[in-house]
């Protein structure tokens, strides 16, 4: 079950970054496509600086709790914002499941 969740915290964080993409490229404005491009590198860019195993700044104890929220959270508001409030509503039940099952086996 702690592999099985460990893939599900992956496709999460694939979920994530694919939903903010989503939101940029679906967004009425001339360069909605730079939008498709940067949501998700900014994205990138703060999990590379905080929450990857090897981060310069890695997010600690409550810190780390905040940046997640945040993080997560983030995919799933692009989906809301984006029209998909039923996938919106899906990526966060499953990131609080799945983040709830990491902390409670240690992951």
């Amino acid at each position: 079950m702690k592999a099985a969740n460990s893939g599900v915290l992956f496709l999460i964080e694939l979920g994530a970054l694919a939903s903010a993409a989503y939101w940029g490229f679906t967004q009425d404005v001339g360069a909605s496509w730079l939008l498709g491009l940067a949501a998700p590198a900014v994205l990138v860019a703060l999990w590379a600086l905080f929450g990857s195993p090897r981060a310069k700044y890695k997010a600690r104890g409550a810190g780390r709790v905040d940046f997640e929220v945040f993080w997560f959270g983030a995919g799933a508001l692009a989906l809301f914002a984006a029209g998909a409030q039923v996938w919106a509503f899906a990526v966060a039940v499953a990131c609080v499941v799945s983040k709830t099952l990491a902390v409670a086996w240690s992951q």
